[in-house]
């Protein structure tokens, strides 16, 4: 099987860290999950799975029930650009459409690091029949190019942006590096940013076992599938550390990885770190968001599992 240069190369360059006798690699970064098509159909399976219980499902509702009031708090009047960063199927942006595009024109624009996902956001959003959509393509990584998007998009009949971070993606990041990198992307006079994200619970123990399912192994055991592992290789799991839930694979038996003239030897026993969510309250969220903007309101749902957050410079 060939293996997947990207992976390989983030394994070798990172190594691995002892935590007692065990050795941890640690390769949880967002952008290894979509390299392929059917990493990203796998991560959609999710929630359209899991229905109306699914995460996706819920920060929809809430969208819904709050889009009319955020809505006013964004407009001025001229025509706005959404920016939908981390797009996935596009879904949860139709809400934001339909409210906007009553009062100003709209010009949809996702951003995502795969291909698969922008083509799906753009089809779903046409087959909803929504106002002006433009095709914008390009997939970033780590919000690198966010501030050159931005600048490029606005023009004399959108000059607003208002940027979308749905469906829990900011608990995948280190915080302040995204958030520098959008606020930096922002007219201060103008702009707006949506997060939806998860919150720190007291029943954060069984949010970590919920991420040891069957369907959370199918989309993140495609990381190491790539590099030559076999299913029968590895056992996932996942748990809740400092606030961070992590889904891991323990090696079950000894393996090397070969890609030219290098290779990493996996021993039975250690541990790859493929996806960390960080878990916030409330609290240390508009702390750590006071920084880089001036306004910071949340919309929490009735639970507190979960809430918008619009903020602006």
């Amino acid at each position: 099987m060939k293996v997947n240069d990207l992976i390989f190369k983030e394994l070798l360059r990172r190594g691995y860290s002892l935590e007692g006798n065990t050795r941890v690699w640690n390769i949880a970064d967002s952008k290894l999950w979509y390299l392929e098509e059917e990493q990203a159909k796998a991560y959609l399976n999710i929630d359209s799975v899991k229905g109306k219980k699914g995460s996706t499902h819920k920060e929809f509702q809430l969208i819904k029930k709050h889009v009319g009031e955020i809505s006013q708090k964004v407009l001025n009047g001229s025509g706005i650009n959404i920016i939908d960063i981390g797009c996935g199927d596009g879904l949860k942006a139709i809400p934001c459409i339909d409210a906007l595009a009553k009062q100003a024109p709209v010009r949809y624009c996702p951003i995502d690091i795969s291909s698969y996902m922008v083509t799906e956001a753009i089809k779903n959003i046409r087959e909803a029949e929504k106002r002006e959509v433009i095709e914008f393509r390009w997939n970033i990584s780590d919000f690198d190019n966010l501030e050159n998007i931005s600048a490029l998009l606005r023009d004399d009949k959108f000059r607003k942006n208002f940027f979308l971070f749905l469906g829990g993606t900011v608990n995948n990041f280190e915080l302040h590096e995204v958030m520098h990198e959008i606020a930096e992307a922002m007219d201060g006079d103008i702009d707006s940013l949506l997060i939806g994200m998860g919150l720190k619970t007291d029943n954060d123990e069984a949010v970590a076992k919920r991420f040891g399912e069957d369907i959370h192994n199918n989309f993140l055991g495609q990381i190491l599938t790539q590099i030559g592992f076999k299913e029968d290789e590895l056992e996932f799991g996942t748990r809740l550390k400092n606030s961070r839930i992590e889904s891991y694979y323990t090696v079950k038996k000894d393996k090397k990885v070969i890609l030219g003239d290098k290779f990493i030897a996996f021993y039975k026993g250690d541990q790859i770190l493929v996806a960390t969510i960080r878990r916030y309250s409330k609290e240390e969220f508009e702390e750590a968001m006071r920084i880089y903007f001036s306004e910071v309101e949340f919309f929490p749902q009735e639970d507190g599992s979960r809430a918008l957050v619009l903020c602006k410079k």
